[in-house]
């Protein structure tokens, strides 16, 4: 996938602020990630570097971007990906603006300092999102459209990958844009509230894209069995979000290894009780129907 070979068919999902759960933040998170050798997403409003993560990674890591109002500071942002050794951008598509976050809103989340938004006209790092009733975050463009991805491959030679694509007109938009794999999301359930499960959307996503590009898959990937299942309905790789988050706020780098191993085995044992000895052979009729 994107040029490499993958151990497990399961990657780190872009998730904010990991210093909320843990005091290392990232760079737990990033060595949790190496060692258990799959790829990790950073995202824009990481609570560390990029640089600084990239400094602790030893597996390969994609670049996750909101695509601000202030098209200079993305490029330079985009820039600083590609010098720290990002292999691919991942651009969001489905949050132009946020949505009713209401149990951030009720908890009253304060983000620590987010360093890869300093310097971004009128921005407040630490509150923006804490502001359950300004949807226009300082780190989301809502004239964002399709040309914004031919705009990025203008500036940028990495491989980008459309995180957000519940549509299967949109997922052909997207490939006709030039991304080169698409990441089938409803952002967690946490921004448009009553979207269909990811699970549901899946194959017909998959069906659309018909090869041209990989297709992954967030959103209640749980156990092995999810993975199997994921992978049967058309998925070349899934992403965890919330279940290494959990394993970071129990026990660091050492849970955030500890989930993905947890995942792995269990989803090798699936495969051996459905009688597949490769990915390639994992199809629908592991499936009930």
């Amino acid at each position: 996938m994107l040029g490499r070979q993958h151990p497990v068919p399961i990657l780190l999902a872009p998730v904010a602020s990991h210093k909320l759960y843990h005091p290392e933040g990232e760079i737990a998170t990033v060595r949790g990630a190496s060692a258990a050798d799959v790829i990790l997403v950073v995202t824009t409003p990481a609570s560390t570097s990029l640089e600084d993560v990239a400094a602790a990674a030893k597996t390969p890591l994609w670049f996750q971007v909101y695509v601000q109002r202030d098209r200079d500071f993305t490029h330079a942002l985009i820039k600083r990906a590609e010098k720290a050794g990002y292999q691919a951008l991942c651009l969001t598509v489905d949050s132009p603006v946020f949505g009713a976050r209401n149990r951030e809103e009720r908890a009253h989340v304060k983000y620590p300092g987010l360093p890869n938004l300093q310097g971004l006209k009128d921005s407040q790092p630490g509150v923006y999102l804490a502001k359950g009733q300004d949807i226009y975050s300082p780190i989301s463009d809502p004239t964002v459209t399709w040309k914004t991805i031919e705009w990025m491959r203008s500036v940028s030679k990495l491989p980008i990958v459309a995180k957000g694509v519940l549509n299967p007109e949109d997922a052909e938009l997207a490939i006709k844009s030039g991304v080169s794999a698409i990441i089938v999301s409803n952002h967690g359930g946490r921004n448009l509230d009553t979207l269909p499960p990811t699970i549901d959307v899946l194959p017909l996503v998959a069906e659309k894209a018909a090869g041209r590009v990989p297709v992954l898959v967030d959103g209640g990937i749980r156990r092995g069995t999810d993975v199997l299942k994921a992978l049967a309905l058309g998925a070349n790789a899934v992403l965890i979000g919330r279940p290494y988050i959990w394993g970071l706020g129990a026990e660091g780098e050492a849970g955030v290894t500890k989930v993905v191993n947890i995942l792995r085995r269990e989803f090798a044992t699936a495969m051996a009780l459905t009688g597949r000895t490769n990915i390639a052979s994992i199809d629908r009729s592991v499936l009930w129907s």
